[in-house]
């Protein structure tokens, strides 16, 4: 009962060490005693035992670093946190109890985040282990191998610090799998310095428009009129000249032509907002990228989720609606299933249409990579903006309805690592935070209060030219975990086999 109490212990410290290197709290070194422990915790145990331990120590590293969501929905917050745990313990069943298991958890932990990011209902890549490294010194290997080659290198870390741990009484080998974790981070180092990070073919000078206003807030119809006077407000502030100005997610949120042809004054409609949006480009004589959010014109069960570049002249040079939409917030997987078993209570009563098109807007300021919220959470978007010709990239976003700041605050540690993988400026506009202007090097130049109103402005390059990320996507290091955990299978078969073949006399008093 004493061991089972220990061991339950030291796997919520090592979750809990784990949640700690993400944002919102961000103690980036926390994240490698945290895997230390939990390879310890591994060592030596039944593949039931193993599974459990890991799947306790991934609930304690998520159920904090999600918990915004319970404001949201407290049985999807659940579902999340011990579907993702699963991951985890069928992935640390996957590595031996003993030799190859240190080499078996790089992989299978590798492997285990990028299921989580992908599957199912297309993933849910929240609390993840890169977002803590956003902020230190081993962030910019996303260039060589994007976030997946993070991920390894914290795991790599994290079993270096177990094996030295040992102790002498171990043996050398304990010593040499220290060292080869060493060699791996400094090889990786030299490789991020050499690796391409695109070049510069000029330079922007942008407003981020932050309209402020108060958190956990739900869209209403006069709410929306509210939004949008906001935003108007806040970009009366933007200073002259200036190249392109930006604003977030949802801000044009008009309400539907009223049957009888009487409009209510504390409504927006579309036309007004067309009107004023034109007359806003035309004023600051700059390409002007608002977020709109409405019903389908014809199909009345769906909504549309875009952006639009509406050029100094008034007219619109380009759209980009959203592609990755979030499960149950915009759109209801399963809807018959789940409403008949929950109802229908707080999901979304229509579901979001995705678009289809390339992640850019073709403007006369140059070629804007875009990423509606959500997307930025996913690698491939910009990714796949970066390959298309993107210079800049854009992620318009609306945390205004979230509980506490977990989700904004893991949001800008997104968007550093998308902007350092692809070697490409950023810029973060939210309506009421944080909105930010992050450099290719992933750096956070600017950044606005939760709540206030705000123009961020700032000079950006404009850039071009992939790195190795956005090159090869995350194909080389999923190929990588999977070698690593055939690799530990093997090692352990082996080391099985020679056990079996010691006389019984030598291996009792080895």
């Amino acid at each position: 009962m004493a061991s089972r109490q220990r061991a339950v212990a030291l796997a919520l410290l090592a979750g809990l060490l784990l949640a700690a290197s993400i944002p919102p709290w961000g103690w980036w070194p926390m994240a490698f005693p945290g895997i230390a422990v939990l390879d310890r915790l591994l060592a030596d145990q039944s593949a039931g035992s193993r599974c459990a331990r890991a799947m306790l120590v991934a609930a304690a590293w998520l159920a904090p670093g999600t918990l915004w969501m319970w404001d949201l929905t407290p049985p999807g917050w659940l579902i999340v946190v011990v579907l993702h745990s699963t991951f985890f313990g069928l992935a640390a069943v996957l590595v031996p109890a003993g030799h190859g298991r240190r080499l078996g958890l790089v992989g299978a932990i590798t492997l285990a985040e990028f299921v989580r990011w992908s599957v199912p209902f297309g993933g849910v890549p929240l609390a993840t282990l890169p977002m803590g490294q956003a902020g230190g010194p081993l962030a910019p290997v996303v260039r060589v191998g994007g976030p997946l080659l993070l991920v390894a290198l914290v795991v790599v870390i994290g079993v270096g610090l177990s094996a030295l741990a040992d102790g002498r009484r171990a043996g050398p080998g304990s010593v040499v799998t220290a060292a080869v974790a060493l060699a791996t981070v400094v090889v990786c180092g030299v490789l991020a310095a050499l690796a391409p990070a695109g070049h510069v073919v000029g330079e922007l000078d942008v407003a981020v428009v932050q309209g402020g206003g108060p958190q956990r807030t739900r869209a209403t119809p006069t709410g929306a009129a509210i939004v949008f006077a906001n935003q108007l407000e806040a970009t009366s502030r933007v200073v002259t000249p200036v190249d392109l100005v930006l604003w977030p997610e949802d801000v044009v949120n008009p309400t539907p032509e009223p049957a009888t042809g009487e409009r209510s004054p504390d409504r927006l409609y579309a036309d007004d907002a067309t009107a004023a949006l034109e007359s806003e480009a035309r004023r600051l004589d700059a390409v002007l990228v608002p977020g709109w959010f409405h019903r389908h014109p014809t199909i009345p069960t769906a909504t549309l989720n875009y952006s639009t570049a509406i050029e100094p002249d008034g007219h619109i040079a380009d759209s980009y609606h959203k592609v990755r939409t979030v499960p149950f917030g915009e759109f209801v997987p399963l809807r018959g299933f789940i409403e008949a078993v929950v109802g229908s209570g707080d999901l979304p009563s229509r579901d979001l249409l995705p678009g289809a098109g390339p992640a850019v807007l073709d403007t006369s300021v140059g070629r804007l990579g875009v990423s509606i919220s959500w997307e930025v959470f996913f690698e491939h978007r910009t990714r796949d903006a970066a390959r298309d010709g993107a210079q800049v990239l854009l992620n318009p976003t609306n945390g205004a309805s979230y509980w506490l700041t977990i989700v904004q605050s893991q949001q800008i540690a997104s968007s550093r690592l998308r902007a350092l993988e692809t070697g490409r400026w950023l810029l973060q506009a939210a309506p009421t935070g944080f909105s930010a202007v992050i450099d290719a090097q992933g750096r956070v130049l600017e950044r606005s209060g939760v709540s206030e109103q705000a123009v961020l402005h700032a000079t950006v390059e404009l850039r071009e030219g992939d790195t190795w990320a956005t090159r090869f996507g995350p194909w080389p290091l999923l190929a990588m975990a999977l070698g690593l955990l055939v690799a530990a299978r093997i090692a352990a078969r082996i080391a099985g086999g020679i056990a079996t073949g010691i006389p019984a006399r030598r291996r009792t008093g080895s």
